[in-house]
């Protein structure tokens, strides 16, 4: 199955979307992967669902990705005796550590590490911001505060501390459990919640040992002022905009993703933009004019994924909102605008041969009459860098290891295809013939430009181009060897 738009739809799984049919028709709608939250449902859920997307993938013949996203920290106030308080703008209002229910002048906030890192004048945001507190004096068992925005607080709402960075690990003990139980089960990218540091990604990579890729997810101001650090870290970086719309100005987030999106691609890392897409298709078969609108703007930025969470979870019209993102996709992409807008980004520093040789293959496709790119791709760099130039013509990522293709099926542009083992360029060249027009990308009269990295099966060695004819019986005369 080929799809007709380069930017990827990840589509988030749950009580609405667990059974084969359900995730088969979301897959044909138009999601590429999908998303298993560890924050709801169980372990034997998530090995459910698992269990039901490599089936669809083994049933439909081509790789799909999965992507675990681990919950994080999670900071919450305590209990109130009356279930729920109004809190006036003005008043005074303690938290600290003491478990007795709260009332309308405390409650408890069981997390004493919130209590050290505070400062005067810090900005406690609770109940998704909707309520403001500004911290007046502090120890290291307690919070006086001052309402600066009042409402209803209630048990058990989190809390969000914007203006300092915790001393909280990203893996809570939950999350180590869960990543342990998502690289066991074969996961292809585990999302990390919580990040501040790159030394949170650290602790991840030496859990993970390589078997999942990793990425992070960035949803607090300090991500954002450590974000060159978390990206080098990275493997690819979710901009998951809910919480980065909490605890920084939301005035200031559209350019946050801008300036995110257009780093990642000049690393050639993957990167979604997440949450609040198509939010109300969660009750709405039709999504509105605002919503479509944030979705085309993230592709026009060449985002590599766009992501849908409740809509595709939980919502009464899951398969309807993947079309729609599906929909937009195409006529965006199909727009010159969009094309002019991609190639006047294009940039950033040129410095290896394997730069050179992706460059050189786009600029060879979109000069000449050449109807597909392909790349051979043990590890997935090969295709990653070809994939950052974003060109014209599409692009077929050729690999003989599942897992690479799968973790790839997150990338702008990727048609990928599990492929026999090769260890010389001509049969490269041959199974790349092959593939583009059995998989309709092109004729036996056409042409195709083929890289590779030589010797085969080494990482980062992308160092040959060649111009090839589709017609198998032209390719062999002319490379014997």
């Amino acid at each position: 199955m080929r799809r007709t738009r380069n930017v990827k739809i990840v589509a988030t799984l749950g009580p609405a979307s667990s059974s084969y049919e359900m995730i088969r028709a979301l897959f044909e709608a138009g999601a590429d992967v999908f998303r298993l939250n560890m924050s709801h449902g169980t372990h034997e859920d998530i090995a459910g669902r698992h269990k039901v997307i490599r089936e669809v993938e083994k049933d439909i013949g081509r790789p799909i990705g999965i992507l675990s996203d681990l919950q994080g920290p999670k900071l919450r106030v305590g209990a109130f005796a009356n279930g729920s308080e109004e809190l006036e703008e003005g008043q005074d209002f303690r938290l600290d550590l003491d478990d007795v229910p709260g009332d309308a002048t405390r409650v408890q906030l069981p997390h004493r590490e919130i209590f050290e890192a505070l400062e005067e004048g810090a900005t406690l945001l609770v109940n998704d911001g909707k309520i403001r507190l500004r911290v007046e004096t502090f120890g290291p068992d307690f919070a006086e505060c001052k309402v600066v925005v009042g409402g209803t607080i209630s048990d058990r709402k989190g809390v969000n501390v914007p203006d300092v960075v915790l001393p909280l690990a990203a893996l809570s003990a939950k999350d180590k459990v869960d990543l342990e139980f998502a690289c066991e089960l074969g996961v292809d990218w585990l999302a990390l919640s919580f990040v501040q540091r790159p030394e949170d990604v650290f602790e991840a990579r030496d859990l993970a040992k390589g078997r999942a890729a990793l990425m992070s997810k960035i949803e607090k101001p300090a991500a954002v002022k450590a974000y060159d650090a978390i990206l080098e870290a990275s493997d690819g970086i979710m901009v998951a905009r809910g919480d980065l719309g909490v605890e920084c100005p939301i005035s200031a987030v559209p350019p946050m993703q801008k300036r995110m999106v257009r780093k990642c691609r000049a690393t050639a890392k993957p990167v979604i933009v997440a949450t609040q897409m198509l939010e109300s298709m969660i009750e709405s078969p039709m999504p509105t004019r605002a919503e479509v609108s944030d979705v085309a703007a993230a592709i026009y930025e060449g985002a590599d994924a766009v992501m849908l969470s409740a809509e595709s979870a939980v919502g009464q019209y899951p398969t309807e909102a993947v079309g729609t993102m599906n929909d937009v996709a195409i006529e965006v992409e199909n727009d010159p605008t969009y094309r002019e807008v991609i190639d006047a980004s294009r940039g950033g520093p040129k410095q290896s041969v394997a730069d050179g040789i992706v460059s050189a293959a786009r600029e060879i496709a979109e000069t000449a009459d050449i109807k597909v790119i392909c790349c051979y791709s043990q590890s997935g760099t090969t295709a990653s860098l070809v994939a950052r130039e974003r060109p014209h013509v599409p692009i077929i990522a050729m690999t003989s290891k599942l897992d690479t293709a799968r973790r790839m099926a997150l990338t702008w542009g990727l048609h990928c295809l599990q492929t026999d083992e090769v260890d010389r360029f001509k049969a490269a060249v041959l199974n790349s013939a092959r593939a583009s027009i059995s998989e309709g990308f092109a004729g036996p009269d056409d042409q195709l430009v083929v890289t590779a990295g030589v010797p085969f099966g080494k990482s980062g060695t992308t160092n040959i181009l060649r111009v090839a004819p589709c017609d198998e019986s032209l390719i062999i005369p002319a490379d014997p060897e």
